[in-house]
């Protein structure tokens, strides 16, 4: 069998208008390509017609090696880039989204550059200009600056998903074997020489986007909370910071007779006291999922155009 110099891992979540107009494009800029290449879709779940149109792009395609992983359930995307990762074959591995968002020329130019670098293991893509608020691009940066802080581990601001990952980088992350998942945290973590590369956004075939402020608030929580365990040590500082104000308070209303005062350092100490038993509580969770080692996701079937 000829080896596989590329593999498309393109996780799915509601694609039934984009899944036929991306393996079109795909052909259509891959149409000068040397080698043999792969396209992993990954269907998350998915409550539309995706799963129909995946089976019938492996029945009618037999130009191009397609994969198609369907979920049992809807797992999220990190799971479904896991998925992708342990199905591809290629010395190369992209991770694209399906909604052609991010044009596929980019995933020509990545590959370009590790031909040309050895030293470069991975190439990430982040957008050239944002196309949202003012708010949530202030909220993402400062994501990036807090957790890097935090962690101690240098996470590339705006970079995506969108990368293109050398074989020894995909088999170092499927060595890696934890439920709760984030990606960009592991792209960062698991090292290696990174380089960036603008891409411009193009608008959506088809669908809206599935993201929104309160997901990409769990989103930050999750990554926060996978690399990081700095908000544990958030109650002491707290209560050192509770009994300084409970003294000075005591003091006051020796001074002042008033009973307030002291109520007022009652109710904040209590709200402290809540907050730093949610944390922990989340915390724990978090370990209760981990131990249970589950998988990380469930295959509800596995399709391949490919018959040797």
């Amino acid at each position: 069998m000829m080896k596989i110099k590329h593999s498309l891992v393109v996780p799915c979540f509601n694609e039934e208008g984009n899944v036929e107009n991306f393996l079109r494009e795909i052909r259509e800029k891959f149409s000068n390509y040397p080698e043999r290449y792969e396209i992993i879709f990954v269907n998350d779940g998915s409550r539309d017609a995706t799963p129909k149109k995946l089976r019938q792009l492996v029945a009618d395609t037999d130009d191009i090696s397609i994969t198609v992983i369907n979920f049992s359930r809807n797992f999220g995307k990190e799971a479904a880039m896991y998925a992708g990762f342990t199905k591809a074959r290629g010395e190369y591995v992209t991770v694209i989204d399906a909604d052609l968002q991010q044009d596929p020329k980019y995933v020509l130019e990545m590959e370009a550059i590790l031909d040309e670098d050895s030293d470069c293991d991975m190439v990430a893509a982040y957008q050239a200009q944002r196309h949202e608020g003012k708010f949530i691009t202030f909220c993402k940066s400062s994501f990036y600056k807090v957790i890097t802080k935090m962690s101690g581990i240098d996470f590339v601001s705006d970079a995506s998903d969108f990368r293109t990952l050398r074989r020894s980088v995909v088999d170092t992350i499927l060595a890696l074997p934890e439920y709760h998942r984030f990606s960009k945290g592991i792209f960062s973590w698991v090292g290696y020489n990174t380089r960036t590369i603008p891409y411009e956004v193009r608008d959506r075939e088809s669908g809206e986007t599935k993201w929104n402020f309160k997901k990409l608030l769990r989103y930050a929580f999750e990554g926060i909370m996978a690399y990081t365990d700095a908000p544990l040590k958030l109650p002491f500082f707290f209560s050192a910071a509770m009994l300084i104000l409970a003294v000075v308070m005591l003091v006051l209303t020796f001074c002042l007779g008033s009973a307030w005062i002291i109520l007022a350092v009652a109710l904040a100490v209590g709200s402290i006291l809540s907050f730093s038993q949610g944390l922990l509580g989340a915390y724990v969770g978090k370990i209760h999922t981990e131990v249970k080692d589950r998988p990380i996701f469930i295959a509800k079937e596995i399709l391949t155009n490919e018959h040797d």
